[in-house]
């Protein structure tokens, strides 16, 4: 592996259902506050938890929470790619570099040879 690549080091999240929850939350905030997302877009998420604030027919909380899901869907889907990629590789803390071989170079091998000595 003596040849030099481009890798991206990804931590993983580890995080489960709860983590990607929050993922994707810390992704809705982010491109909320992005000025190259469109405004009439910003609507879907707002709108979607206004639903959750007035009173509606439906008992239970299934129908709130399907609103919630899909206004947070069509946002991020609707929100340009490559605003959205960008945002991804920030929040899952993406580090460019480069490969670089971990093997020590012959100058660098000491060789010696270990001893044990019994103790007084």
């Amino acid at each position: 592996m003596s040849d030099q690549r481009k890798r991206s080091i990804t931590p993983s999240s580890g995080g489960g259902v709860f983590g990607d929850l929050a993922g994707r939350i810390k992704l809705i905030l982010r491109l909320m506050a992005d000025a190259r997302v469109s405004p009439w877009l910003k609507i879907l998420p707002v709108g979607s938890l206004l639903y959750l604030v007035v009173p509606d027919l439906a008992p239970g909380p299934l129908d709130d929470a399907a609103i919630i899901w899909l206004g947070a869907y069509l946002f991020v889907e609707l929100c340009p790619p490559d605003v959205v990629q960008e945002h991804m590789k920030s929040i899952r803390g993406v580090v460019p570099g480069e490969w670089h071989d971990t093997l020590p170079k012959e100058e660098e091998i000491i060789d010696a040879e270990y001893k044990e000595e019994d103790k007084p």
